[in-house]
């Protein structure tokens, strides 16, 4: 599947703004299953823009401005061609006894440790957890703590915002994709089980309709290593397939905030945007 994706950010400033450093998180990589044909990101006013690496991998644009300005949109415009199989998997899963090598504890340490975001909320969360795979193979383990997080908080907009912890999205069972997917890796990371928070976007529609022009998603999901990196969307309950697109994996929403910076100037809104074409 091909895909174009437009990604507008609008800031609106109560007045103007003196000086701005930005960083954007919204170009998707190439992977095996993905590869990235055509990637832009503009910003009106003009900026002095700059690309690197990140630690983790992510393609970052850094860019500042220090003209007067009301008004800063940020546009990433990308094509993306993904091939993915969804169907079974062969290969024999990891073990608990493999996950617990100080092979793979040492080289995937920052995906077993808890962070701020994805410790593992009270109340009985990691007891129900350690319950709940009982029995399982760390594969196993994995589907069903994202079944049973799926099941227990429901998808409402607006419900929590970007700084929410798996705590707070827990107590209030609600959330976004981006809240599921922390509480998924606070499961996952009860357990032992390396796991990675990935942001991208997603096609909304199961059978994307060549030409046509939708109102996509921002979007979040988890990969988790049972011997091999396996990807889920908690959101949906699905494998992640050909509609969602990788921009950047780490070990929570905030290693991959795709719009992030500080201004000097007075409060503002901010309004976004995303637009998927299926192309091919």
């Amino acid at each position: 599947m091909r895909l174009r994706i437009v990604h507008t950010t609008t800031h609106t400033y109560q007045g103007e703004v003196i000086a701005s450093f930005n960083e954007a998180r919204m170009t998707p990589l190439t992977l095996p299953d993905q590869t990235a044909l055509d990637t832009r990101v503009e910003v009106s006013p003009a900026a002095s823009v700059s690309r690197y690496w990140d630690y983790w991998g992510t393609h970052v644009t850094a860019f500042d401005l220090h003209a007067r300005h009301d008004r800063l949109v940020t546009t990433a415009t990308s094509l993306v061609e993904t091939d993915r199989r969804t169907g079974h998997d062969p290969r024999r899963s990891a073990t608990w006894e493999d996950l617990a090598t100080d092979d793979v504890r040492d080289a995937l340490a920052e995906y077993v440790t808890p962070t701020p975001r994805t410790t593992a909320p009270e109340d009985g969360f990691a007891d129900t957890v350690r319950d709940l795979v009982a029995g399982a193979d760390p594969r196993e383990a994995a589907h069903r703590i994202c079944s049973w997080v799926h099941d227990e908080v429901k998808y409402v907009t607006g419900a929590t915002g970007v700084h929410a912890t798996a705590q707070e999205s827990w107590v209030q069972r609600s959330g976004v994709c981006q809240d599921l997917a922390h509480l998924v890796l606070a499961g996952f990371r009860t357990v032992g089980i390396p796991g990675r928070y990935v942001s991208g976007y997603l096609h909304p529609r199961r059978e994307p309709e060549i030409g046509v022009e939708v109102a996509g998603e921002s979007h979040a999901w988890i990969e988790f290593y049972d011997g091999a990196w396996t990807a889920w969307d908690p959101t949906n309950d699905i494998p992640v397939g050909d509609r969602h697109v990788v921009v950047a994996r780490a070990r929570d929403y905030s290693d991959v905030s795709p719009l992030q910076g500080v201004y000097s100037g007075p409060k503002s809104t901010v309004a976004a945007q995303v637009l998927v074409t299926r192309v091919a």
